[in-house]
């Protein structure tokens, strides 16, 4: 349909007319009305005006006090770390690079890797090695088994840091507890710790077995406690002369370091080798068993058993302690010797240069037998621990060190009084004992953590 230009024309006029004519009505109707938007800005305008005439200093900030006082609401602060009574707190500084992955691994189970970045020491540099474990010194020319460190199945296990572990325990004890391993460890530590700070040789008894060494910048304390059996025990005289027999009572601790022990604040305690001579075990009645004594109508209870019980009375005594202020003991599980080709008195060796694989160690060893009861009294002393504000954990090191045979002096120890004999029981310095710290660094942390 076509529409012509003049009816188009008219059309357009018609509308512009019609709305013209409504919005002229609106604007006549809406006269008297005012715009919303006008409405609130004068209900602002008024109260504005009425702050002003009314307030006596309106333009002066408000404190958070007066606020608080003028509302009649609480100030609300941050909550303090109050001790609770009669336990004192203990804080620890954050240890780098040690996260809940760490806290939650499994430590003992692993392998050796290669890392050629070697010890964090030398022989050189560590002047207080003792003569028997500086294996270099005593010519030893191999040093590949330097450049290995443990890397746990579940987790990344740190190197130790000397500077984050004196920060850890700035103002505390550490003691070690036990036999000649027990101090290889210690002097370990010394190694590591003097790379940051000096320390001051405090003290030494007529017999070297019991030392005392001082970081003043740290006010740390270091010591070595030494014991054979941990509990009271005592050589067995035949004409005057030692007989190598050894009385065990199991009901007495060894004073050797029971007496010192209300001055720690940390115990890492161990204790083995000496089990496996004749032994006659004592109760509060007499005797009650032996080992390797060949006595008739004396039992022989192994070796496992009498350990098993002279740990647990060590434990006991740590935790019934009511003058003692120690919050962790750490248990250091047994070091495995390795003299082939003959025990220690029949021509027995161990120079290999190299870490066994995982495959090539045997777990149902007596030092395998040994470590698991050591973990069953930690197990049974944390129990008893949780009631009086104590932790005990485990230095499990036993299976990562099954595995190095390559670690020992052997021949390299400076044998003065012992022509001949291979040392397979102790470590060298430095060596891969010195991974036990990387081990305690890690569990002192973590069960620090669980005491306040």
């Amino acid at each position: 349909m076509k529409y012509s230009s003049s009816s188009s024309s008219s059309s357009s006029s018609s509308a512009s007319s019609s709305y013209y004519y409504y919005f002229f009505k609106e604007r006549c109707l809406n006269k008297g009305r005012l715009p919303p938007f006008f409405m609130s800005f004068l209900l602002l305008t008024v109260i504005f005006i009425l702050f002003i005439l009314y307030s006596t200093t309106p333009l002066t900030p408000i404190s958070n006090q007066a606020l608080s006082r003028n509302l009649r609401l609480p100030v609300i602060k941050p909550p303090r770390n109050l001790p609770r009574k009669g336990k004192p707190r203990i804080f620890h500084p954050p240890l780098q690079g040690y996260d809940d992955g760490i806290s939650k691994c499994d430590l003992s189970k692993g392998h050796w890797i290669p890392d050629l970045r070697g010890s964090l020491y030398t022989n050189s540099s560590c002047t207080t090695i003792p003569d028997s474990k500086n294996c270099f010194h005593h010519g030893r020319s191999d040093r590949d088994f330097l450049n290995w460190r443990w890397k746990p199945d579940q987790c990344n296990l740190p190197r130790f840091d000397p500077k984050a572990f004196l920060d850890f325990v700035k103002g505390k004890t550490l003691g070690f507890v036990g036999d000649s391993v027990a101090r290889n460890h210690m002097e370990s530590l010394l190694c590591l710790l003097s790379k940051v700070e000096t320390p001051k040789d405090e003290y030494k008894d007529s017999e070297d077995r019991k030392r005392i060494w001082y970081f003043p910048k740290h006010d740390f304390t270091l010591m070595i406690l030494w014991s054979r059996y941990l509990v009271s025990a005592e050589e067995r005289m035949v004409n005057g002369s030692g007989s190598g027999n050894f009385n065990l009572h199991l009901h007495k601790i060894d004073e050797k370091w029971s007496k010192d022990l209300p001055l720690l604040d940390y115990v890492v305690i161990s204790a083995a080798h000496w089990f496996f001579r004749p032994i006659f075990v004592h109760n509060s009645t007499g005797i009650v068993g032996c080992v390797y004594c060949n006595t008739p109508n004396v039992k022989d209870y192994g070796v496992g058993f009498t350990l098993k019980l002279a740990f647990r009375s060590a434990l006991n005594h740590i935790n019934n302690c009511k003058t003692c202020k120690v919050r962790v003991t750490l248990v250091r599980t047994f070091s495995p010797a390795h003299f082939e080709d003959g025990a220690w008195n029949t021509g027995g060796r161990c120079n290999r240069t190299s870490p066994l694989g995982e495959s090539e160690i045997n777990l149902g060893t007596t030092e395998w037998e040994l470590r698991s009861m050591q973990m069953e009294e930690i197990e049974k002393a944390n129990i008893k621990g949780a009631k009086v504000g104590r932790r005990f954990g485990a230095l499990d090191i036993t299976r990562a060190m099954l595995m190095r045979p390559d670690g020992h002096p052997n021949e390299f120890w400076g044998n003065k009084w012992m022509k001949g004999y291979n040392d397979c029981v102790h470590w060298c310095l430095p060596g891969p004992v010195d991974v036990w710290n990387d081990f305690m660094m890690a569990v002192l942390r973590r069960e620090a953590s669980f005491v306040s």
